[in-house]
């Protein structure tokens, strides 16, 4: 262990600024893959070269390819080699000019697992981004969908993330202590997505289909060949109760399939963002109106009971009536929109004899 932190773990000592620091970032000499040159101080003899090398073109072999093209190595060992033939200088500065002469990290960077090349670190948001998807959703009032499609970022993420800020503001104004040194730190050794206003850069894929239970299910269904056999048919066959919706409506942002459209139109890229904007708009204006009248309809339909020792104008308290009715429940007395689902009608798991471990795998 010793022999290993004073030679090849001797480089964590001082981490590499701007980089994750992984073990497969750097060979079983310790010097960093991606910049393809001997560490400073390391001897000269031929046997150790051709060690370095082998090993660094095996591992190149491994990843599949090189992410360094000749003329950036060669330029980069050019350049080094200039500037520590040109005058001697101290450690710590040769040690930033390398570092600013690094290529960026590739995908050897990113396995902090060096047995395991098959597993990437994945990047997180930076904080710049985390502050503009609350900042787009708080003060300028969009909706978490029009800011997923805009920065690339998945719909659960930007909720979460809105989340967050909320209550990190809120604990700044009751004056409680926040980590931010340490989360600064954890930040600088994971890879992130950085906010570009113009052109942002796409953090995830935010249009993934969701398996429905009923397509698990592997159905033959004749059909006339005459027939136009469409998605919404399928969603039918799948589920004649519930049809399921064809894939072009279950997807988070089905909007996308009409840029994507006007794209292959040729239509200029500009016009297509501003279509796409007043698209989002008009739909966050009629989302808008629906929860308005949805809320304006339970107004009407329930009936406040004030206490009348608050000369009937109400206190802490207050009764809510409302009414229902029992055929809501359904056949199986388990419809979301009756009053039976969550009043009178338990799980299956709170009954009595139920078997609550799997029987066969």
């Amino acid at each position: 262990m010793y022999a290993w932190l004073n030679g090849p773990g001797a480089v964590f000592r001082n981490p590499l600024p701007g980089s994750t620091n992984y073990l497969g970032a750097y060979d079983k000499f310790g010097r960093l893959q991606r910049a393809q040159q001997p560490a400073d101080g390391e001897s000269s003899d031929g046997g150790s070269k051709m060690a370095t090398a082998s090993a660094s073109t095996t591992e190149e072999g491994q990843a599949g390819t090189s992410p360094i093209a000749p003329s950036s190595s060669s330029t980069l060992s050019s350049s080094s080699s200039s500037s520590s033939s040109s005058s001697p200088s101290s450690p710590s500065s040769s040690a930033s000019a390398d570092s600013a002469e690094l290529p960026p990290e590739d995908a050897r960077d990113l396995r902090p697992f060096p047995l395991n090349a098959m597993f990437r670190s994945q990047s997180v948001l930076d904080e710049d981004l985390r502050q503009e998807i609350y900042r787009r959703v708080k003060e300028q009032g969009k909706s978490v969908k029009v800011v997923s499609a805009e920065l690339g970022v998945e719909m659960r993420r930007v909720g979460a993330v809105v989340r967050l800020k909320a209550v990190e503001e809120k604990w700044i104004q009751e004056g409680r202590k926040l980590a931010t040194p340490y989360a600064r730190a954890i930040l600088s050794m994971l890879p992130r997505t950085p906010y570009q206003a113009r052109y942002p850069v796409p953090h995830e894929p935010i249009n993934d289909l969701p398996t429905h239970p009923a397509t698990g299910t592997q159905i033959f269904w004749p059909t006339s060949e005459s027939r136009v056999f469409t998605r919404t048919d399928a969603g039918r066959v799948f589920d004649p109760t519930l049809p399921l919706l064809p894939a072009d409506e279950r997807i988070p942002h089905p909007e996308l399939i009409e840029l994507e459209r006007e794209r292959a139109e040729g239509v200029p890229r500009d016009e297509r963002i501003a279509r796409a904007r007043k698209r989002g708009e008009a739909e966050a204006r009629d989302k808008l109106r629906r929860d308005e009248r949805r809320k304006a309809r339970e107004e009407r339909e329930m009936l406040r009971v004030l206490p009348a020792e608050q000369g009937g104008k109400g206190g802490r308290w207050e009764w809510r009536v409302r009414r229902v009715n029992v055929e809501d429940v359904g056949a199986d007395g388990r419809d979301p929109n009756g009053t039976g689902w969550r009043y009178g009608v338990p799980h299956e798991d709170r009954k009595r004899g139920q078997v609550k471990i799997p029987t066969s795998v």
